[in-house]
């Protein structure tokens, strides 16, 4: 049986959640509604949905903020999000494109214009699953893949590569920098493979500011060591330039971190991919596969 689209509706108007809820129930959707920013949130964390559906105007917090909140939630940091709101001043739509909503719907709306950009949007949604869409490299069900592919192999080894505290980053300089950093990192690594001879090594993106690249045995010590170097030495262009002095404690604290790891199956008794998922947070403490 094929898996029901999940739409999270969060709206404080009974009314409208009601009709929204029953409608998109009808189109086929499975479909939960909340009232509150905090149960939002909550829901997002309990079970990642495929579509949100965000009034700004909420009893406890506002609707950007909800958003800014699931976007720091790992596994939905890329689900699309529509604004529904009565704000119709530019700067407020401005505002919600900047968090990355993919739409922004003003009150009152047609409920069929409504349902069909939300099959607009899933349906793209769908076709960008296959890539990441910051980075264009494959992710999801891909990786899954080829990882599996790769665990059937007698001997493999897996460099895992990329930057920590992206987290951080984004809140204090933005989800564009964030975005810029991520595909800075994606040609770092490319240059890498490059100047290291690389063959047909996959590169996959697995996590925010994490990468994978299944290789040989004797590529990887210097593919993740051009890994390394190279994304170390970047660091600092990510930061405005009263920032970049190492001596500005804040840098210092929560300044971007580099991992470049190697994993072999010589060296773990990794069999699944179960197993890889925690061999790889063992390894580089980056949360990384599903």
């Amino acid at each position: 049986m094929t898996e029901q689209t999940k739409i999270l509706v969060v709206e404080d108007d009974l009314n409208l959640a009601e009709m929204l809820s029953t409608y998109f129930r009808a189109e086929g959707y499975s479909v939960v509604a909340v009232s509150w920013g905090e149960d939002a949130i909550d829901a997002v964390e309990k079970t990642t949905p495929d579509l949100i559906t965000l009034d700004i105007h909420l009893p406890d917090i506002d609707g950007y903020e909800v958003c800014r909140r699931i976007r720091r939630i790992r596994r939905a940091e890329h689900v699309p999000v529509i604004f529904l709101t009565e704000k119709r001043k530019r700067e407020d739509k401005l505002a919600g494109l900047e968090l990355g909503a993919v739409d922004y719907i003003t009150k009152p709306f047609d409920v069929q214009e409504l349902a069909l950009r939300v099959s607009n949007t899933l349906h793209r949604s769908k076709l960008c699953m296959m890539g990441n869409p910051v980075t264009g490299l494959p992710e999801g069900r891909i990786v899954q893949e080829k990882l599996e592919k790769m665990l059937a192999q007698p001997e493999w080894v897996l460099v895992i590569t990329g930057f920590e505290g992206l987290d951080s980053f984004r809140d204090t300089y933005g989800i564009v920098a964030a975005d810029d950093v991520i595909r800075a990192a994606r040609l770092i690594i490319g240059k890498a493979l490059e100047v290291s001879h690389a063959g047909d090594e996959f590169l996959g993106h697995v996590e925010t500011g994490c990468f994978i690249i299944i290789t040989t045995p004797d590529r990887a010590g210097p593919i993740a060591e051009n890994c390394l170097v190279r994304l170390e030495t970047s660091i600092p262009y990510f930061y405005p330039a009263f920032d970049q002095g190492y001596g500005n404690s804040s840098f210092v604290t929560e300044r971007l971190q580099v991992r470049s790891t190697v994993l072999r199956s010589a060296d773990s008794q990794v069999t699944n991919l179960k197993e890889l998922r925690e061999a790889l947070i063992q390894a580089t403490e980056i949360h990384a596969i599903n």
